[in-house]
Order: C-alpha cells, then structure tokens, then sequence
C-alpha cells in the first residue's frame, strides 16, 4: 500500500480496470479492491425487515424504472461462494461490503435476539476472503436500520438509535474483530439525511407533503439536520466504544464521506465563486467540521440558524477527532451558481439552504467532461476525472491532512448496449482509468 500526504491508495472499483497510458506512474493492472452493499447484493432471505422493504414495497416507482426492492437481488446470501471466486478471478486485493444490522439483529436491538444465522454466513464469507489474501472492510450501516427501529422512533430521527447502534457495533466488533481489521461506521453520512428526509426519493421516505405526497411525513427543513447530527453522535460513539474496549484487535475505523467536486459556474464571477465555497461547507464541510473541530460550518450556522442543532461540550469532544482514516466516494463535479433560499415556503428543503444552484453545464454551455448518466428528469450529469484530484487536496489542507481511502469510485450503465459494446467497455474503462491516473498525480 502506497502513501502520501495521508493518502492509501486503496481504491475500491465498481469493475474489472485496465491499463492507463504508458507514460503514467499508476497501471490500472496493478491490483485493487472492489466494493458492494448487502442491500444491493444479498437478497431478503435469512434476515429481518429493513426500511428499504418498507419503502421499496410502499412505493415501488421509487426503486427505479423495473421497481426493484432487496427481496432477491443477486441472492449473494446463498451464492456468495460464486462471488469470492467472482472477486478472485477479478485479481482483487481486498472486497468491501456491509454487515446487515437485520440479518444479525432482526428486531434492531440486541436485547430481543441475535441471529446466529446471519452471524454464520458473515464469518464464513469473511473466512474464505482471508484464505485468499483477499482484505475485509465492513461498513456496518450502508442505510438499512432495521425496520423495527424506524416503526418504534423513526430512525435517526431519534437519539435511541445511538445506543442501539452501539449495540449492534459492540456484537459484530466482539465476534468480528479478530478478522475484521478495518471498519466503516456509516456509508456517505450525506445521504440518508438529504434523499431519505428530504426530498424522499430514498428510504425511509420522509418529506413536507408540499415536495412530495407520498411521503408518509416529515419536515424536509429540520429533519435532514436533525437525523445528521444523530449520525455524527451514532458514528462518534461507535468509534469511542472500538477505542476503548476493542483497539487490541489491531484495527482501525472511520465513517464514509461523499464526495464532489465543484467548479464556478462563471469563473469570472465572484457571486459564482462564492457559491462554489458555499456549497462545499454544506455538501462536505457539513460533516467534516465536526469531525475536526467539534462544530458545524460557520456559514451554515449562519444561514440555518436554530434549525440545526448544537453540540454539547461532551458531544463536540466526542465527535471531534473520532476517525483513523476516511473514505472517500467520488463520482461526480458540478458546478455551482448563485441562488435564492425560498425559506421558510412549505417547498423549502434543507438542500435549498446553501442558495446554491447546481448545474451540469457552465456559463458556456460546456459540461466538465463525458457523460456519466442520463436524467431526462433531473438533467444529465457528466464526470471529471480531475476532480477527484481536487477533492484529494480540498481534504488535505482544508482537514489536516487524514488517511484516506477511496471507498467508491466507479460508474453503472443502466444495460442498453449491444453485447459488442457491453464486452469492450470503454466508457468504464475510461472512466476508471482516467480517474487513476490522477490519482497518480496526488501521490507524486
């Protein structure tokens, strides 16, 4: 493994890589490890309900165009055999994936039973990745909380959900440690509190009935800060309990972080430069304030005011330093003009909040590069490569230089192309190849 300034270049793709051009120090040939989530790949048998059975089967137009839910998906759950030998053959060094807190604790909370069930399959798939070199990083919630819990307090909405998610933490770092030497508390803590009690276009699905009726309810200007701070406090306790009861293990923990780069829409434009600055405390510094200095970004305080909740000094002190390393997900760059904040409207979102309007195209009519994915909706939105070299520094200087790993990096297709085209790849493979390459460059 390679270091510097803080970097592990341990990328984790989506699929196969090949080989950058000739003049680059980095061959995509050169091993890596490769990621998934158990909602993505494990099927509903074997485990308890989670919110994304709920919300998948309450609303199934919001599963995609084929209203897809976890009941089967790749069935790894009964073929993952196939899926280590799949990971051998692909030449990789390491597989992150997700423990799933129903599958182990099928009520939510430890006191009403442990699978062993769940427990058995987990150590069996960690054993054979073990005896074939290949490196375990468990991400212990990949936004499957247990049913149970989001009927009982909604979620993290609640501050029970911290000790719950204690419990379950101290079961699997107690059965798993001695494995497991690499842990993630909560996969792109960014998400559940945006897509999930926002605009609820993810589980659980809450939002003001004003940006969606079909959410069963929410508050989409207070919930997201709200169950994001609970996160923080959940994350921070979880990684205070490995600390003081499980460091012996060896091991090392941190939370996940979604990435994007952003660029002024009009680079001539100070209005349009602030923006850019803008939208990074709210899209990263929402989390990574907290993370090393205790306190949310000033211009968030600011603009959101008694909306967003304060930390104690026990709560500030708890959170603040609470990572070994990071992991870093990067997919995507926008760019970022200047926008009003319709608060308080019923339409307002906490995602209004930073007055930014985010686009795929500049001041030009130029997009930052290929195309990434199609929205006739929403807006296409295209991928650039350099950003992730942008992000590499924004987090060295901005946040003292951390450990980081690339936790996701990588790009889907949603399955039109020929066989042809399908078999030679070459969107992927540009796309995992140039982002590689700069990667490269970091490390220089």
């Amino acid at each position: 493994m390679k270091k510097f300034h803080g970097v592990a270049l341990v990328v984790f793709l989506s699929a196969l890589a090949t080989t950058c051009k000739a003049d680059e120090e980095l061959s995509c040939e050169e091993k890596e490890p490769f990621t998934c989530g158990n909602i993505d790949v494990e099927g509903g048998r074997g485990r308890g309900l989670n919110v994304w059975d709920g919300f998948t089967h309450r609303y199934p137009e919001k599963g995609g165009p084929d209203h897809g839910n976890g009941d089967t998906t790749c069935e790894s759950y009964t073929r993952w055999e196939k899926d280590v030998e799949a990971i051998i053959e692909m030449n990789a060094t390491g597989y992150r994936f997700s423990f799933a807190w129903s599958r182990i604790i099928p009520k939510g909370k430890r006191s009403r039973g442990v699978n062993k069930g769940g427990l058995d399959y987990y150590h069996k798939l960690i054993d054979a990745l073990i005896a074939k070199n290949i490196t375990p990083f468990v991400t212990l919630f990949h936004w499957d909380l247990p049913q149970t819990l989001q009927d009982e307090y909604e979620g993290f909405l609640s501050r029970e959900v911290i000790d719950d998610f204690k419990d379950y933490a101290d079961l699997c770092f107690k059965e798993f440690g001695g494995k497991v030497k690499n842990w993630l508390t909560i996969n792109q803590l960014y998400t559940v509190p945006t897509r999930g009690y926002a605009i609820g276009t993810d589980a659980p699905g809450r939002c003001s009935q004003a940006i969606d009726e079909r959410c069963y309810g929410g508050n989409s200007s207070t919930e997201p800060y709200i169950v994001a701070h609970n996160q923080l406090l959940a994350h921070a306790a979880v990684v205070d309990l490995y600390r003081k009861k499980y460091k012996f293990q060896g091991g090392k923990i941190g939370p996940v972080m979604i990435t994007r780069w952003f660029l002024p829409y009009d680079e001539t434009d100070k209005a349009c430069i602030d923006a850019t600055e803008r939208i990074k405390e709210f899209f990263l510094g929402w989390f990574m304030e907290p993370l090393t200095k205790g306190r949310y970004p000033d211009v968030m305080r600011k603009i959101v005011g008694s909306r967003l909740p304060n930390f104690t000094e026990a709560e500030a002190k708890l959170v603040k330093g609470s990572y070994d390393f990071l992991g870093l997900n990067y997919y995507v760059t926008q760019y970022a003009q200047p926008a009003a904040n319709p608060f308080p409207s019923p339409k307002h979102t906490a995602m209004m909040d930073p007055c930014v309007k985010l686009t795929s195209e500049n001041s030009r009519g130029e997009v930052p590069g290929p195309l990434f994915s199609e929205d006739k909706v929403s807006g296409n939105s295209y991928y650039y490569p350099k950003g992730i070299y942008y992000v590499m520094d924004h987090f060295k200087t901005r946040y003292g230089d951390p450990l980081i790993y690339i936790t996701e990096n990588g790009i889907s297709s949603l399955g039109s192309e020929t066989r042809e085209e399908a078999v030679a790849d070459s969107k992927r493979i540009d796309y995992l190849c140039s982002h590689l390459c700069f990667l490269s460059k970091v490390i220089k």
